[in-house]
This record gives C-alpha cells, structure tokens and sequence, in this order.
C-alpha cells in the first residue's frame, strides 16, 4: 500500500507536469499595438507589436457586420491565437483612450473618429451629430416627419422649392426674390406699399384729362 501511494503521487505529479507543459505551449489572448492596417482585402490585416518586442504581420482584424473601422496607429487591441497558434491569430477587441468620447452616461452609444466628428445617442431619444460637414445622398428622396425642422442660419436650396401648407416669414431682410414671380387662385394683400418700376401703388399719379395731374389714389 506505501508503495501504491507513493506511484499514484508520481502518476499525479507526472499528469500535472504534462498538462502545464501542453498548455505553455498553447498561447492564450493577449494585449497588443497597432502599427498599420491594410484595407484593400475583404477582410482587414494589421500590423501589431506584441509581447517582448514581437511583431505580428497581416493578422485579421475582425469587425461586426454593418460597422467598419480602420483605427489610427498606437491603437491598443486584443490578440486572440486560434487554437493557441501565434501564426493564426485574429484581432477581436480595439481601443484608443486619446479618441474615445469620455463622460457617457449608462445606455449611452457614440460612434466617432480620430477628427472628432461623433454620433452621440443620448438619454431621452436625443442625438447629437458633431461634425464640419454633413452630406446626405439619396436617389430618391429624404423624408423628414417632424412638426418642426430648424435651422439657426442659411438654409440653401439648388432646385425648386415646394410647399404645400403656406409660407411665413418674418425678421431679418424681409424677403427678395430673382427673376420671375406668378400668383395664382388668389389675392396679393399687404398694409404697406406695392412698387414696379419705381412707381409706387399707394402715392402714383396720372395725367389728368384736362391737363395737369391727377391725386393720389383713395
């Protein structure tokens, strides 16, 4: 039996050196910076420095489906071996503190890049949209339903204008317009003047038939 016990021991301590040697030899994930990425390819390859001054070429950097993203160099990522192989590693994670939008609340979602141009999704169903330019391309239409659009300066329209419940405006300049204007199915109505040519339709006057000229009209 003491020998029994002491052979089951150095069964154990075998199968335990064993196993920690097979699994050394398995990599596990680990931290790394980005240096470079390639984009040409259906799927993305960087370049990233890893442990004891290791660099890792053409390592596929996997993103969810819809987003896509090409992070700046000095990116910190998380390397994952396939089946513990360096050789066959893949990028699952990425984060660069310098760029990332500090201060979101809980349930808050920012997209953003390295210029500072952002998409916030705020609490409250607020977004925000931070940026220098904003283009919008649609073959077909934009459709806005909304009680209220606003705009706190020029708004600029290339085509025609249409509008199917009024127009009111006021402040500012007033209103001028360029090149021909037609009103139809209804009436022009103002409490100040009308002037074309420079004759005015409130102080005009005609030649009288009898000579002279006439008032100004009642």
């Amino acid at each position: 039996m003491y020998w029994m016990g002491i052979n089951m021991r150095r069964l154990g301590q075998a199968i335990k050196q064993q196993t920690e040697t097979a699994l050394g030899a398995v990599r596990q994930a680990f931290r790394g910076t980005l240096n470079l990425v390639k984009t040409a390819d259906n799927i993305q390859k960087v370049q990233v420095s890893g442990l004891a001054d290791e660099t890792l070429q053409d390592v596929e950097f996997m993103q969810q489906f819809g987003l896509t993203s090409v992070p700046p160099a000095g990116t910190q990522v998380v390397v994952l071996p396939i089946g513990g192989t360096t050789s066959h590693s893949i990028v699952v994670a990425t984060e660069n503190g310098s760029y990332r939008i500090k201060g979101l609340q809980g349930g808050e979602v920012a997209v953003y890049d390295e210029s500072g141009s952002s998409i916030v999704l705020r609490k409250g169903k607020l977004i925000e949209i931070d940026c220098d330019v904003l283009k919008i391309t649609a073959a077909t239409k934009v459709d806005i339903s909304s009680p209220l659009v606003e705009t706190d300066q020029v708004f600029t329209a290339q085509g025609q204008i249409n509008g199917n419940g009024g127009m009111a405006i006021q402040g500012g300049s007033g209103a001028s317009f360029t090149g021909n204007v037609q009103q139809k199915n209804g009436s022009i109505t103002t409490d100040g003047d009308v002037r074309a040519n420079g004759k005015s339709l409130v102080s005009h006057k005609h030649k009288g038939d009898s000579g002279g000229t006439t008032g100004e009209p009642l």
